[in-house]
């Protein structure tokens, strides 16, 4: 059951990560598109850099394992405002859907700063 719960915490990692990675590389590839949206929901434009920044270098430390509950607490922050800047529209089932999406994810992150990276991670490497 231990290997299990090994594999598994490493997978979960893993998911997590990845929409942050290729949201962060979308970012960066449709810049002035995603700087138009965060306007026009009423973020300043120099918030845009922060997020590309946390996105992919905090999804690479959630996959590898680093500082894992520090990050996972970042991105607990980052899903919740995300979810009531971008996604409170609550008569569009989308939004809803959406807003219910980031929620989720938060909560997985709340497991991950609850437990750890678990056994196959930087966080865990005994000359770490």
């Amino acid at each position: 059951m231990e290997r299990f719960q090994d594999i598994s915490m490493l997978l979960g990692r893993v998911f997590l990560s990845l929409i942050f990675i290729v949201s962060g590389f979308n970012k960066i590839t449709d810049y002035a598109g995603t700087q138009g949206y965060m306007e026009s929901m009423g973020v300043p434009a120099l918030m845009l850099p922060l997020v590309i920044i946390l996105e992919l270098l905090g999804g690479i430390a959630i996959l590898i394992g680093f500082k894992t509950r520090i990050v996972a607490l970042l991105f607990i922050g980052f899903n919740v405002i995300s979810a009531l800047l971008f996604h409170s529209d609550f008569g569009d089932q989308t939004q809803t859907t959406m807003f219910m999406k980031n929620i989720a994810i938060a909560g997985g992150f709340l497991l991950l700063f609850a437990q750890g990276a678990g056994a196959y991670s930087i966080d865990n490497h005994k000359y770490y």
